[in-house]
């Protein structure tokens, strides 16, 4: 699949939306959001088991609906003290509902009594470009760190106020949005899709 000229961003994420906005402001794309489409637009559960079930999903049913081709992705925190989690369900990690706040507490909680070598973690995300007719590139990004149990900074969403990157001495909420962007899973993730869209591109 080639970079198409327009593309759907199949996210009601506000927070993602800037990211994504940030990192891909160079892409020759003019792009489509919920933001700026008039008209209505799918709600789509997340229901697989991975991040790359969940990015086709998204890209997959906002692609057959708009009849564009869509970009998506699904990101989260893995823990190795905790075995991985929470995984994909990083955004509903202290429930169906629960804010980034709650989830951030929950997290915390989790952690007790784990000393500071133990909580490594790291960002993946998984980005997905889906044509209206099923046709489908992927690509991932990965953030290796360590978790504080006091957060740190304003900037940023999720669980980024006591996730310190690896080489950094800063939490991910305490960067600017360059530096962020330069190192983060989603920032690394979009990359590495571009690189693959214009590989496969007109020679």
């Amino acid at each position: 699949m080639e970079l198409p000229p327009r593309i759907a961003i199949a996210s009601h994420n506000a927070h993602k939306l800037r990211e994504i906005a940030r990192i891909c402001a160079d892409w020759p794309v003019a792009w489509l959001t919920v933001e700026n489409h008039e008209g209505p637009w799918p709600e789509v559960e997340e229901t697989g088991s991975t991040y790359l079930e969940n990015a086709h999903l998204k890209a997959g049913a906002v692609a057959a609906a708009l009849g564009l081709p869509t970009l998506a992705d699904d990101s989260g925190i893995e823990v190795d003290a905790l075995g991985g989690r929470p995984g994909p369900r990083s955004a509903r990690f202290a429930g169906e509902d629960a804010t980034d706040e709650r989830n951030l507490q929950e997290l915390i909680r989790a952690l007790k009594g784990v000393p500071g070598s133990g909580r490594t973690a790291r960002y993946r995300c998984l980005a997905v470009l889906a044509s209206p007719e099923g046709e489908e590139v992927a690509a991932e990004g990965i953030c290796e760190g360590i978790l504080r149990t006091k957060p740190r900074g304003v900037r940023g969403f999720g669980y980024d106020p006591i996730f310190v990157p690896a080489g950094w001495d800063d939490t991910m909420a305490e960067l600017t949005d360059e530096e962020k962007d330069r190192i983060s899973h989603r920032g690394r993730a979009l990359r590495a899709l571009r690189n693959v869209l214009e590989a496969d591109g007109p020679s």
